[in-house]
């Protein structure tokens, strides 16, 4: 199947060194860059129905940050971050990139959370030859040079719930989500799964982002006991969806609902009452046993509070400011063609685990893990892929996605 890359994939040489030439500052560095300081930029909904979700990843990204600079900064450099509010709304997410790469210079962007979001701000980072490294899972079908994709795409963690649903002997799904990109991409993806394995969907439902009322739709689950529910709303809406899913009298052991955007900190907003027992899929969570895991959750706690907990897409936002320091280093430059370049291969130990930048597509080599919210609001890892998964965001390995459009 052919790939349906963005119009100006790939940059033509010229075009990127008109770009490095007008952005050169301090040598060959681009403008964000003195002597003694880097300029990044850091892009988070710190308000409205997204801040939920998005407020803990820019404590993980400062948190990456400031480890850094205690070590000595980039190339001798101090990073120096410009953090801006995408406030859940797609327009300001593009006006805040403009702003980030062409009035602060930001040599990379770190954030998003949405789909929307993200792709309101990809032709943003292909005219200005931006990078953005993006920390959160998404619906696939989709790689553009000007983006580092470090959450999951669909192979390493939608079918490897499908997977493992099935194994379960869950064959009818009702599937309720956000209305928007992801969730309608993501359910069209597991409606063609589901008919290549004689499973059923027995409904599809969709509410805005920010939703509340969500009775009706409990109720039909109630009515009609599918075998699994698969969730794909964002935000607090899931609040709301857990809390009336309890009072309708529905538990995890009569009809288990797989969340694949409900982690660790919406387990805390949902309260762990309404959600325990029930499923998520994820590549990450605070409960994974390695040296890494335990020095980032002990420095996220140590910084933020005890009581504060990690996320996949915390962590995965951690990693990407440590990835994209690994690729300037190798490439000895700011620049970002230069970068791009060097983070094909890359690898580091992430709290997930060892993690390498696949270059084709600019996403993450990934270990896939199915987990169950325990009494305690933590996720218990119940089911972990037998190896690392390579990503193909285009799902160009599975016949029955070849009729999938983004």
């Amino acid at each position: 199947m052919a790939r349906s890359r963005p119009s100006n994939w790939p940059k033509t040489l010229t075009a990127a060194l008109a770009l490095t030439l007008a952005a050169t500052a301090c040598g060959n560095q681009p403008a964000g860059v003195d002597e003694d300081t880097v300029t990044v930029g850091m892009l988070h909904s710190l308000s409205g129905t997204m801040a939920i979700s998005e407020v803990t990843v820019r404590d993980s990204v400062q948190l990456a940050i400031d480890e850094i600079n205690a070590e000595g900064g980039v190339l001798g450099r101090q990073i120096e971050p410009v953090l801006e509010d995408g406030a859940s709304d797609e327009a300001t997410f593009t006006e805040r990139a403009q702003k980030l790469l062409q009035s602060d210079d930001a040599v990379a962007v770190f954030g998003g959370w949405t789909s929307a979001s993200r792709k309101a701000m990809l032709p943003v980072f292909e005219r200005n030859n931006g990078l953005l490294f993006y920390p959160v899972q998404y619906e696939g079908l989709e790689a553009s040079d000007n983006i580092v994709y470090t959450g999951a795409t669909t192979n390493q963690q939608i079918i490897p719930a499908l997977d493992y649903l099935r194994e379960q002997g869950h064959t009818s799904l009702y599937l309720v989500g956000s209305d928007y990109v992801f969730p309608r991409t993501a359910n069209q993806i597991i409606t063609a799964y589901a008919q290549a394995h004689d499973m059923q969907i027995t409904a599809e439902e969709y509410t805005p982002l920010g939703h509340t009322e969500y009775s009706t739709i409990t109720n039909d689950i109630a009515r009609t006991t599918p075998d699994a529910v698969f969730n794909t709303l964002n935000g607090d809406s899931n609040v709301s969806f857990f809390q009336q899913l309890r009072s309708a009298g529905v538990t995890a052991q009569d009809v288990p609902v797989l969340s694949v955007s409900v982690a660790e900190e919406e387990v805390e907003g949902v309260g762990t009452d309404n959600i325990a027992g029930h499923l998520t899929a994820w590549n990450y969570y605070q409960t994974v046993d390695n040296d890494a895991n335990t020095g980032f959750v002990e420095a996220f706690t140590d910084t933020y509070g005890a009581d504060r907990v990690t996320s996949d897409p915390m962590q995965s936002a951690y990693n990407g400011v440590y990835l994209w320091k690994a690729a300037v280093e190798a490439a000895d430059s700011f620049e970002v063609d230069q970068v791009r370049a060097a983070l094909d291969g890359i690898s580091i130990d992430a709290p997930e685990g060892p993690i390498t930048v696949d270059g084709q597509t600019q996403h993450v080599v990934k270990t896939a893990r199915i987990g169950q919210v325990n009494d305690e609001g933590l996720i218990d890892e119940i089911w972990t892929s037998p190896e690392p998964i390579t990503p193909d965001p285009y799902l160009e390995g599975y016949d029955w996605a070849e009729n999938l459009t983004g």
